[in-house]
């Protein structure tokens, strides 16, 4: 696409609230190579859209003024986010007091990240072979997603699952190091976002970016069919060196030689390249793998040593509740025994009570008998 002076442009997807003070940036000798990142909501079936903070395929480093502004975007999405505002302000009052009032408002636009998105752009600057491995990962797994079924479906997607909760266990621990608690919340955004990575390729260059400002998330399989508003913003334009004058003379098959061998060379150069980002990007894969088989290993020794831990409880368990049956079992003759004694007592109480009766008034008879006698004068 290009713009109205025949310029070439790039596409973004931007939302409504970004600054304006970037959006559309005609300036005609140097524009940004930076542009304000925003997340647009989630589509059904897609993940929320990044504006990347960063000039594409990382072509040339723009300038805005005497000062790099990649070189200040970087600086300022590596502090964590309580230290963003103040030196976003120091940088920005440097430009103006060095008379360059584009790049002081460049700076200022420059949104502050969530914690989140500072937790997974720490991530990517700490362990990036990493990070492209995991995006790289994520088209190898669509590509084979589409051609599995049940069980291997199954299997594949858990093995996701404990790569994902890997990389999330070790963003956290960076945070960590450098003295911030990581929430449950913010884990669950950071894989959240590292989802949403592997899941669409636009949302994994927005995290490579190492730029985010928020969490990403993802809703579904697949790609969103519907595209937020777009944005046109200029990409930066690097000076091109001066190629040497070519000497006058040769005849034209010469030049188209001489034109064929640089396209060739050319070729041969960037395809070199390509392989070796691509074997980069699958050492990086294979070893996030490697650590996911681990992971992997190491969840399926707990789970075996759960477990047996179950098993032994549920054997422990057995044996206390055959003794709380034993138990109850005596318990109910006692308690049977008890009753019976308690009737025998009361029985023998009632025999008492009548042989203590009996005895007082055989008592009573006996001393009558000796009082009537004693009258009769029975002493004599």
């Amino acid at each position: 696409m290009t713009g109205p002076g025949g310029e070439p442009w790039e596409v973004y997807t931007v939302t409504g609230d970004a600054r304006p003070d970037l959006e559309g940036s005609r300036l005609s000798s140097s524009p940004p190579s930076v542009a304000t990142a925003a997340a647009v909501p989630g589509t059904t079936g897609g993940p929320r859209r990044h504006l990347l903070l960063t000039h594409r395929d990382g072509i040339g480093r723009g300038r805005v003024g005497p000062v790099d502004l990649d070189d200040v975007a970087d600086e300022l999405y590596e502090v964590p986010p309580e230290e963003f505002t103040a030196l976003r302000k120091q940088r920005q009052d440097e430009a103006r007091g060095g008379g360059d009032r584009p790049l002081a408002k460049a700076i200022g636009a420059l949104p502050k990240p969530s914690a989140a998105a500072w937790v997974c752009n720490l991530l990517v600057r700490e362990h990036r072979e990493e990070i492209e491995g995991l995006v790289e990962l994520g088209g190898l797994l669509r590509e084979a997603q589409e051609n599995l079924a049940g069980d291997s479906l199954k299997a594949l997607n858990r093995q996701r699952s404990q790569l994902l909760t890997a990389l999330t266990r070790q963003a956290s621990a960076l945070a960590r190091e450098r003295g911030h608690r990581v929430s449950s919340s913010v884990e669950a955004q950071v894989e959240d976002t590292l989802r949403a990575a592997m899941a669409d390729p636009e949302a994994g260059e927005a995290l490579l970016s190492a730029r985010l400002t928020s969490p990403m998330s993802y809703s579904g399989l697949g790609t969103t069919g519907v595209r937020p508003a777009l944005r046109l913003v200029p990409p930066f334009r690097p000076v091109e060196p001066a190629m040497p004058a070519r000497p006058r003379g040769g005849n034209a098959a010469d030049r188209r030689r001489q034109r064929e061998e640089e396209a060739r060379r050319r070729e041969e150069e960037a395809r070199r390249a390509e392989e070796e980002r691509r074997r980069k990007r699958l050492e990086a894969a294979r070893r996030v793998a490697e650590e996911a088989t681990a992971v992997a290993a190491e969840t399926r020794a707990a789970a075996e040593e759960q477990r047996h831990r179950v098993d032994d409880l549920d054997a422990r368990r057995a044996d206390l509740q055959a003794r709380v049956e034993e138990l109850s079992d005596e318990l109910a003759r006692a308690e049977r025994e008890a009753a019976q004694t308690a009737e025998e007592l009361k029985a023998a109480e009632r025999h008492r009570r009548t042989a203590e009766r009996q005895a007082t008034e055989a008592a009573a008879a006996r001393d009558r008998a000796l009082e009537s006698l004693a009258e009769l004068g029975g002493d004599d």
